[in-house]
């Protein structure tokens, strides 16, 4: 097989083929290497890569190396070459290397050619590998011998591998400090050279006597060499060292501010004002006011608009921290400033009205910072500039269909929403202005302001159904061209009227809307529009859009997956019509609505695959079923009141058992059963919660509103029915004070506040259980009922992808044979595991650490003549290990004093940086049986075969002696 097969080996398998295993993909590799020609083991060597990503595990990734020593080792320098470029590329996994003494002697080896190239790509290779040999002291002799030499490849090349080795080894970085410093302020030492060296200081922060030199170092260069290039350098190796160091921030920020006030080249200030962004992102807290007052003074004198718009962009990074509340603030025995009176105020007032579009954003930035921060007195007056300053900026870049335009446009509307958010007293006209606005716009403008206002309307009901009307005559206009831009109009237009529709459209909405999509060849624009309805609760038109895109698929599994959305659909459909006080109907509507999920769910199995399981999906349809089926079961109940009322004797079985509840009859067990299953419901959405690591929020928001909605129901049950008396409204509280993120929250959080103040205050007017008690149950659940359920974000398209995969050793040979063991032994069980992420790793939660629990559970018991001792261990072991670089190991001693067969399981779960564990699982198991030891084996037949001899003995008697004969004695 050739290198085209290995290339198929490491290319990401197909839906049906077969992967093969790590070792033929390393062995077709290692052929390449073998090769006399030299483009195929060049070509071998780049595929490494991709193998240690498809097979991240230290056992292979240990081989391939050592290999790659070896190509470096005999190679030639080109091929020496692409291995260091291969090792920079695997960085993360050089720690996976297990014979690193082995692998470093062989690339080491090459340092002592008379070739300066081939030293110069062993030097750059050892300052790759100092992460996993800072200490070698051969490599920091081999460094420092080549800062000497006079190959300037070389010196370069040992350059890099000190800053490396630095960065690592506080040994090396204390040992190389003064070598730096003599090369630097050596007259002998070129220009290019020293300019090469500094940034080296960067990396000497291991201690404050060694960064106290380093700074004492550049401070020096500051002076003697003003030259703009070394002042540039030196300035940013002095702000690195700060970063690192952490105590020399506030001092590093005053000599900043000191050049960008001073200095008068352009260049110095572009470096200065970069440092000072830096700082702001990194240490917001040790801005003063005074050094923002210093930024604000210069970003006023200056005439250079490329120098004012990067001074705001540091203002702009500083108004979204805490820095923004110390510059408001007063100091000890001085009044507090007026906001509208301070120059940041004043800069930002002066810049919303820019000729250049960039300034005016990071001006408006600004301002909206200052106005929703700072709650002064007179802080109304601001609001109402900065949401001028917004419209003004909107008009001027809606009509401009230029990128810089487009971004500017876009940090208005964002600054428009957050500024809305916190003033909703200023939505209205807000929102009148970007309908009005939304005529003369260009396309790419539109979108952005219909996102714009299906944000601030999703916040607020400012739209109203009057405005629909000019929503509806911009979608006709916007379907009748075809371009990427107007398709994605349409999806922003049809979001804005979903919202404005309150999840009912009429009949004239929709007939315009079918006839304008018909006009569209999009299928996947149709569909868009169908996934945002679904998530706005238009079930009704969503379930058209899915059926009139069942037939436009080229695949059964996407025709499964439109059908289960339209089955969904329609089941919600049938929810819709619910009307208070009329059971019967609702009975039947959820009977409907099941049959409908039903249909779905099977069609949704049928739709997933090994690639795309759609484990969430079906346990969230699974859920909703279940869920359905409890309320419709809970008004049976509740009518049982009706169609079998209490016998006669209720009152008297009551009285003697002592409890009230008997009084009702039969409908008491069942409550307490429905009451039970509302629980485990509760439950089984909180596992589902728990499973969702790479959920979006609003999708955990909304299984979290299922969660409450069970719990909530089987509240009530306990309020009014079961136990009166103890139930508490205080667990629940009220949901007033907090903030709907959604439409579909909002009516959640209404209909438990009503549901709660009806079960309160009938709770204490009518004790016993009475039809009223039962009534107010069932409006209870149609009220859950009537609010649309809403589809979220995760149950159609997963932004966020992590996994782990795990690998235990021992392993067994084959799949099912188990690993032996001796019970009289302890067997180490060694776990490694590799995160594994999509394309935007950490997008919503990342990893903390990763959470490993082993059980073992006994498969077969051994035979009837061995005892189980009883000093023997269940294996029940939990340990955390943080991964680095997305790789982890650890150790588990389990016992298996017991004979047989035990299946051992290791589940993995991960705990986010906020300390949540979150049960992603996978769950491993591998089979071990435990076998007595021979010298046990030995003893206990041994023991075995003298109580049979005593057995033996005791049943036949003792045998009598041979009888002498007298007569046989004298022949």
């Amino acid at each position: 097989m050739s290198l085209s097969a290995a290339r198929s080996f490491l290319s990401e398998a197909a839906y049906g083929e077969q992967e093969l295993d790590a070792n033929s993909a390393l062995m077709e590799l290692d052929k390449g290497l073998r090769s006399c020609k030299l483009g195929e083991q060049c070509e071998a060597v780049v595929l490494f890569p991709k193998l240690f990503q498809k097979y991240p595990f230290p056992i292979l990734i240990n081989s391939a190396f050592l290999k790659l020593a070896d190509i470096f080792r005999l190679g030639n320098n080109f091929l020496r070459l692409c291995v260091l470029k291969v090792t920079q590329l695997s960085e993360k996994h050089l720690e996976k290397i297990l014979n690193v003494d082995e692998f470093v002697k062989r690339v080491f080896s090459v340092i002592h050619s008379n070739d300066p190239v081939a030293r110069a790509i062993t030097l750059r290779m050892l300052g790759s590998l100092a992460s996993i040999i800072p200490e070698r002291k051969n490599a920091h002799h081999s460094i420092r011998q080549s800062l000497d030499s006079h190959d300037n490849v070389e010196v370069e090349a040992a350059i890099f591998a000190a800053a490396s080795f630095s960065s690592h080894s506080k040994d090396f970085a204390a040992g190389i400090c003064n070598k730096i410093s003599e090369m630097i302020q050596g007259l002998d030492t070129p220009v290019e050279l020293k300019l090469k060296l500094i940034p080296m200081l960067q990396h000497m922060h291991h201690d404050a006597s060694l960064a106290s030199c380093s700074r004492e170092l550049l401070q020096e260069l500051v002076s003697s060499y003003p030259s703009t290039a070394m002042l540039i350098v030196t300035l940013h190796t002095f702000t690195q060292l700060a970063t690192s160091s952490l105590v020399d921030i506030p001092e590093q920020i005053r000599l900043l501010l000191q050049y960008l006030k001073e200095d008068p080249r352009k260049a110095v200030k572009r470096l200065a004002i970069q440092d000072l962004k830096l700082l702001a992102k990194k240490a917001p807290h040790l801005w003063t006011r005074k050094n923002i007052q210093v930024l604000c003074e210069c970003a006023l004198s200056t005439p250079y608009n490329s120098l004012k718009l990067g001074m705001l962009s540091v203002l702009s990074t500083l108004s979204g921290t805490i820095a923004i509340k110390h510059y408001f603030s007063p100091n000890t025995g001085e009044a507090s400033p007026a906001p509208r009176h301070t120059d940041l105020v004043k800069l930002a007032q002066e810049c919303c009205y820019h000729s250049n579009l960039a300034v005016a954003a990071h001006g408006i930035t600004v301002l909206t910072s200052i106005a929703v921060s700072c709650p002064e007195k007179e802080v109304i007056q601001l609001e109402q500039e900065t949401v001028m300053g917004m419209e003004s900026l909107i008009l001027l870049c809606s009509q401009d269909d230029s990128k810089t335009a487009q971004a500017t446009l876009k940090t208005a509307l964002t600054s428009l929403v957050k500024m809305l958010k916190s003033c909703p007293h200023l939505s209205q006209s807000s929102v009148d202005l970007l309908l009005g606005q939304l005529h003369c716009a260009c396309d790419s403008a539109r979108v952005l302001m219909c996102q714009a206002l299906a944000a601030i309307a999703t916040q607020q009901p400012v739209l109203a159904e009057g405005m629909l009307g000019d929503l509806l005559d911009l979608f006709g206009v916007a379907s009748h061209r075809t371009s990427e831009k107007q398709q994605e109009l349409l999806v922003s237009l049809a979001t804005v009227l979903f919202v404005a529709s309150q999840s009912s459209l009429s009949a004239e909405v929709k007939t315009v809307i079918r006839q304008q999509l018909e006009n569209v060849a999009n299928g996947w624009t149709v569909y868009r529009i169908a996934r945002q309805a679904s998530r706005m609760g238009c079930h009704d038109f969503s379930r058209e859009l899915y059926q009139s895109l069942r037939t436009r698929v080229a695949s059964e599994h996407f025709y499964f997956w439109l059908n289960s959305l339209m089955e969904f659909s329609q089941a919600e459909q049938c929810l819709s019509g619910l009307s208070d006080g009329d059971y019967s109907a609702a009975m039947s509507a959820i009977s409907e609505a099941l049959k409908s999920y039903q249909k779905g769910i099977a069609s949704l199995m049928a739709a997933s695959t090994p690639l795309s399981p759609l484990a969430f999906q079906c346990e969230f349809v699974k859920l909703r079923i279940d869920t359905l089926q409890a309320l419709s079961q809970l008004i049976c109940t509740c009518n049982s009141l009706k169609t079998s009322p209490p016998p006669a004797i209720a009152t008297t079985i009551a009285l003697s058992s002592g409890s009230e509840l008997q009084r009702c009859g039969r409908i008491s067990t069942q409550m307490k059963l429905s009451m039970d299953e509302f629980r485990s419901l509760a439950a089984r959405y909180a596992d589902l919660y728990q499973s969702s690591f790479d959920a979006d929020y609003a999708t955990l928001r909304n299984v979290e509103l299922q969660q409450q909605s069970c719990l909530l129901v089987s509240h009530v049950i306990e309020a009014l029915i079961i136990d009166p008396q103890t139930a508490s409204f205080q667990e629940f509280g009220t949901h007033g004070s907090v903030l709907a993120e959604s439409e579909y929250e909002l009516r959640m959080l209404a209909v438990f506040n009503h549901v709660l103040e009806e079960v309160e205050n009938l709770s204490r007017k009518h004790p016993p259980v009475s039809y009223l008690h039962t009534g107010c149950l069932c409006d209870a659940v149609i009220a859950i009922l009537k609010v649309p359920l809403s589809f979220q974000r995760y149950f159609f398209q997963k932004l966020q992808s992590t996994s782990i995969k795990l690998a235990l050793s021992p392993s067994p040979r084959t799949p099912n044979e188990p690993i032996p063991v001796q019970n009289n032994q302890q067997l180490t069980l060694k776990v490694e595991g590799v995160v594994q992420h999509g394309s935007t790793p950490g997008l919503f939660r990342k990893i903390q650490a990763v959470c490993l629990k082993v059980s073992s559970t006994l498969q077969t018991k051994p035979g009837s003549d061995f005892k189980i001792p009883l000093d023997s261990k269940t294996n029940e072991i939990e340990q955390k290990v943080e991964p680095h670089n997305d790789y982890f190991s650890t150790q588990f001693l389990l016992n298996f004093s017991i004979l047989g067969t035990h299946m051992v399981s290791v589940e993995a779960s991960v705990v986010d940086t906020s300390g949540i564990e979150w049960k992603t699982g996978p769950k491993t198991t591998v089979s071990v049986k435990s076998m007595e030891d021979p010298y046990s084996q030995q003893l206990r037949h041994q023991l075995q075969q003298q109580q049979q001899q005593q057995q033996q003995t005791t049943t036949t008697g003792p045998q009598p002696g041979p009888q002498r004969n007298i007569c046989a004695r004298f022949q």
